[in-house]
Parts: C-alpha cells; structure tokens; sequence
C-alpha cells in the first residue's frame, strides 16, 4: 500500500496536479481505465468546487480496501462559505456559480461512495471512493 498524499488546491495549476496524482495513484491501485477517468473526473469537478466556492482546499488521496478489493478514496476540505442547501446543491442543473450544476451531483454518479458535509461559515468536506472491480 502507499501512502496517503495531500495536496493543496490553491490555483488552476493545483488543480491539474490534482487530476496527474489522482490517475497515477487510480492505476497503482488497479482501477480500470473506465474508473480512472470516473474517478480522476470526479476529483477534478470537487477541486474546481474548492477553489472557485472557497478560494481553495486541500484532498487527502489515499488507498483503502474492504478485505475483498482495494480502492482509492480522496476527501477534499475547505474552510469557505459552507453549503447552507446539501439537497438543493445535489441537485442536477443547481448553480450559485452560473455553471450547469453538474458538479457535486455529477461526481456523485461517478463514484461509489459519496459523503458531502458542510457548515455555513465553517466549510465543506467531500468523501468520495471508488474500488477496483
């Protein structure tokens, strides 16, 4: 197993090292190509999220398994805004940003476990994972 990386999400560079680890560490841990670019997709849209709602965040990347399979799980913080509508923001073509509001409600689809916490004022935190089949 490797070890968990943390990135920072600080700008439109960190998002693309976001997506590079994310495809890297997906293979290392057997993803199929179908899933590594579910996955680094996913990882992608919940980095934008940060840095354009928050003005930035970090994503833990880190292997997991289940005893049966491994997998890749990312959690992505901010300390922004916060989400004061969790359901509203889930839902499809929902936008504060003039987006299609696919983005939180996208990622969800693309993952199998999808956990979304946030507090307004305090920030947001976003797990999601996906195994290997």
């Amino acid at each position: 197993m490797t070890s968990p990386v943390e990135l920072a999400i600080a700008g439109n560079s960190d998002v693309v090292i976001v997506r590079q680890q994310v495809r890297t560490s997906a293979q290392q841990v057997g993803l199929s190509l179908v899933d590594q670019t579910k996955l680094v997709t996913a990882a992608s849209e919940l980095a934008r999220n940060a840095l354009t709602y928050a003005g930035g965040g970090r994503v833990l990347i880190e292997v997991v398994s289940n005893g049966l399979r491994d997998g890749l799980r990312l959690t992505f913080t901010d300390e922004g805004p916060g989400i004061s509508d969790l359901d509203q923001a889930l839902t499809d073509g929902w936008s504060t940003g003039g987006g299609l509001g696919l983005g939180l409600s996208g990622s969800r689809r693309l993952v199998d476990e999808f956990d979304l916490h946030s507090k307004v004022g305090e920030g947001t935190r976003v797990t999601v994972v996906k195994w290997a089949r």
